[in-house]
């Protein structure tokens, strides 16, 4: 049996929608009346352990969405919980969706590399999908204003983005083949590096990217209602965009796959 966690989430749902004819997979979600689905759905919520080991029985894989909507020792928490929970109930193989090598940089780096850790020094099989940042992210990150100016600290830096239908694409896929991938740690960042230029280009000539100044922008997101644990952790990406470090290609999406990937540029405009 395959089981997915975070199935109401942007990624989760994706995922969910694809494995829905399948008679072997159940969804884990906090709130189990939340999704639309045929498939049989479990509590499980991370910030409750005493939900996972039940919620985990009869589990062979164990597809873990990273619940990284936190401060890193909340995230921490939920990701040794679940695992801790995943060994006792005899869970087989965990498929965890990581951050790629290249978000080291980023300030919620640090939770994914300890959950790599704690998932290779357990009993369990694993594999570890080192997701590159959303095409949508980037969308979100630099969205137009209404009067077509696209404001944010990029700089020149691109973002070599994934569309996040790609990997979910992959997600199943290693989730289904799961002993085939055993003990593998994949990069899934996309084969195209875009910008805010880009963005603006691709957007007409009606619309114009404006860089501003990262402490501009950390003024911007605090006034707009962020939670305090949100403003560096999007500064912080914005930062290492600029900085050139999100934007080296490659990787094994396009292997993984076995098609070409989406056009990244295409994600973030759709």
């Amino acid at each position: 049996m395959i089981l997915v966690t975070g199935a109401t989430g942007a990624l989760g749902t994706l995922i969910a929608e694809q494995l829905a004819g399948r008679d072997d997979t159940v969804l884990g979600t906090r709130d189990p009346q939340q999704p639309q689905t045929s498939l049989p759905v479990r509590r499980i919520d991370f910030d409750h352990p005493d939900t996972l080991i039940t919620g985990f029985e009869g589990v062979n894989v164990l597809l873990m969405i990273s619940a990284g909507y936190g401060e890193d020792d909340t995230v921490i928490a939920r990701h040794d919980a679940a695992i801790d929970a995943a060994e006792k109930a005899g869970v087989e193989h965990v498929v965890y969706t990581s951050l790629t090598a290249d978000g080291d940089h980023l300030p919620y780096a640090l939770p994914h590399r300890w959950t790599e850790r704690r998932l290779q020094e357990s009993t369990l099989a694993w594999t570890i999908l080192r997701n590159g940042l959303y095409a949508e992210l980037l969308a979100w990150l630099a969205a137009p204003s209404a009067d077509g100016r696209i404001t944010a600290p990029l700089g020149k830096g691109r973002l070599a983005a994934v569309a996040r239908a790609d990997l979910a694409d992959v997600a199943v896929r290693v989730a289904v083949e799961a002993p085939d991938h055993a003990g593998r740690v994949y990069e899934l960042v996309g084969e195209q590096a875009i910008g805010g230029t880009d963005l603006a280009h691709a957007q007409g000539p009606h619309v114009t990217y404006e860089p501003e100044t990262l402490a501009q922008a950390r003024a911007r997101i605090a006034a707009s209602g962020a939670k305090p644990f949100q403003v560096p952790m999007l500064v912080g990406t914005y930062s290492a965009i600029a900085a050139g470090f999100m934007s080296r290609t490659g990787g094994d999406l396009r292997q993984l796959l076995s098609r070409e990937p989406r056009s990244s540029l295409a994600a973030a405009l759709a």
